[in-house]
């Protein structure tokens, strides 16, 4: 690869080469307070690259690669090279990862604590946990949470944040201070910008939380609390989960800890004010 940028986030390293400068400058920038992995020997590789020689100039298309692949995935224009980048680190966790538990879940923490919250694409957990840290939440991650089979912790994972159409808009209002991506239209999910974690999430990414709270929320609703049984809750996780049958018998047993340790709650919530505050009180009643 041309251009090369490494970086750890939590407890994984990331090496990401790419045929184009542009991507490349884009990570070097957003994730420039991240340290590098560990031993600079990442866990990971992660390639963006053309499928042809003349793709890297005429109509460049970007293909995403690395040490697991897939074989029909569709390119993306070099515009949206930070996205690739960022699908490219989804694509090798989600494929390789085989220490933690992953949930496709967003995650904050408080006092040793963390709440997770995970939903379907568009339920807003993205924007819900982007603005808990605005409001002195720790962020503990975005795409994925990583639960540790041998602890039960849930270990710091905080990547960019991935906002997606509205949230763009919400988010640029409550954190007027932070530091965005580039806007990014048109991609397969949308118009896509990322908010880089602030100062304390990177500072305390290392540091493990009890997971405390496990939220189902779905925006556009009227405001609305349930509860969800640990049945239910052991099936929706599964379906969050990446690597829950790679995992065997230690996903099994993480996952069943954290269905009757944790309590959980389906929340419907008409805009995010509504869901702040049903945050803080359901946080409130753990007490």
């Amino acid at each position: 690869m041309r251009h090369v940028a490494q970086l750890r986030i939590g407890p994984v390293g990331f090496r990401i080469g790419s045929d184009w400068r542009l991507p490349i400058d884009q990570v070097r920038d957003l994730y420039r307070d991240y340290p590098a992995p560990e031993g600079g020997i990442a866990d990971f590789t992660v390639r963006l690259f053309a499928a042809r020689p003349w793709r890297r100039v005429l109509r460049p298309s970007v293909m995403i690669g690395g040490d697991f692949t897939i074989a029909d995935a569709a390119p993306l224009p070099l515009a949206q090279g930070l996205l690739a980048a960022e699908m490219g680190m989804n694509l090798q966790m989600a494929l390789g990862q085989r220490r933690y538990l992953l949930l496709h879940a967003s995650a904050v923490e408080r006092d040793g604590r963390a709440l997770l919250m995970t939903g379907v694409s568009g339920a807003g957990k993205s924007t819900l946990a982007a603005l808990l840290m605005t409001l002195g939440w720790r962020l503990m991650g975005d795409e994925f949470v990583l639960l540790d089979p041998a602890t039960g912790l849930v270990r710091g994972f905080p990547r960019l944040v991935s906002l997606k159409n509205a949230g763009i808009d919400v988010l640029e209002r409550a954190a007027r201070d932070a530091r965005f991506g580039p806007l990014l239209v048109g991609t397969p999910k949308g118009d896509i910008r990322h908010l880089v974690p602030d100062a304390p999430a990177l500072a305390a990414m290392d540091v493990p939380a009890v997971p405390a709270l496990l939220l189902f929320p779905t925006f556009g609703g009227a405001s609305e609390v349930r509860l969800v049984e640990p049945a239910e809750t052991f099936v929706r996780l599964t379906h969050a989960s990446t690597n829950y049958v790679q995992l065997g018998e230690r996903g099994f047993s993480a996952l069943t800890g954290l269905v009757h340790g944790v309590p959980a709650r389906a929340i419907d919530y008409p805009d995010t004010d509504a869901a702040i505050a049903m945050v803080e009180t359901l946080w409130t009643a753990l007490a």
